[in-house]
């Protein structure tokens, strides 16, 4: 299991942290992590996929139970399918999918009614979690936020300064230099969201991301926009 840096180093460790060590840390805590710039390049569209069997099962109404932090939340509360996504901000398999895959989905499936979709955060790294304490603390603007985070990941995972690179980003989304100081040192933040990462693994059993459990059912890597599809559809 990785070890955690307190809130004195995050800003720091995102300047110093080795590049080939987060390499291996961004999808996996095995190792077994596909560079990012190569994963955001797989076209995750596949012909006549079939649904994947689930790699098990977890009780629905636990998985469910509020949390330390409040879900994110696309879709309506209703839905008959529910998903919930473990995402590292770093990983390639993860970017992959919000880029190439959550797009079809979410005016297939979630802008219709059908589906329900939870976000949830899994980071492996200093970065992942100081992405991921960004995109909270864009408040209203999360999701915005974790679109562009996703979107150019190959502008500040694999890059010496991940600080600065992550400062550009932030302004754009209306950071200011302090803002987005105070917000990567709060220590109440980071805090809630390694608990998230923490009641993921010991409660539901994830080990890498992404992780998803449609309506109980266990999904381990990356899911193509015809294999989510075959899966959503066979609950419909």
């Amino acid at each position: 299991m990785a070890s955690y840096l307190s809130r004195r180093h995050i800003l720091t460790s995102l300047v110093a942290l080795p590049v080939a060590g987060l390499a291996l840390s961004a999808c996996s805590d095995s190792g077994n992590a596909t560079n990012t710039a190569d994963a955001a390049t797989t076209d995750p569209v596949t012909t006549g996929a079939t649904a994947p069997n689930p790699q098990g099962t977890v009780d629905m109404e636990a998985l469910l139970e509020p949390g330390t932090l409040e879900d994110k939340v696309m879709g309506e509360a209703d839905a008959p399918v529910t998903i919930v996504e473990y995402a590292s901000m770093t990983c390639g398999h993860c970017g992959n999918f919000h880029n190439n895959t959550l797009p079809t989905i979410k005016e297939k499936y979630i802008d219709t009614g059908q589906v329900r979709l939870i976000v949830r955060e899994f980071p492996f790294d200093p970065r992942a979690e100081a992405g991921a304490m960004l995109a909270r603390c864009a408040d209203a603007n999360y999701f915005a936020m974790s679109d562009v985070l996703f979107k150019q990941q190959n502008s500040w995972v694999p890059v010496d300064n991940a600080r600065e690179a992550l400062l550009k980003i932030a302004r754009l989304g209306g950071f200011t230099q302090e803002s987005f100081e105070a917000c990567l040192t709060d220590q109440a933040l980071l805090d809630e969201i390694r608990a998230v990462r923490a009641r993921g693994q010991n409660d539901f059993g994830v080990e890498a991301t992404p992780t998803f459990f449609i309506n109980g059912n266990k999904y381990s890597g990356a899911l193509s926009v015809d294999e989510m599809s075959a899966i959503i559809d066979s609950m419909l």
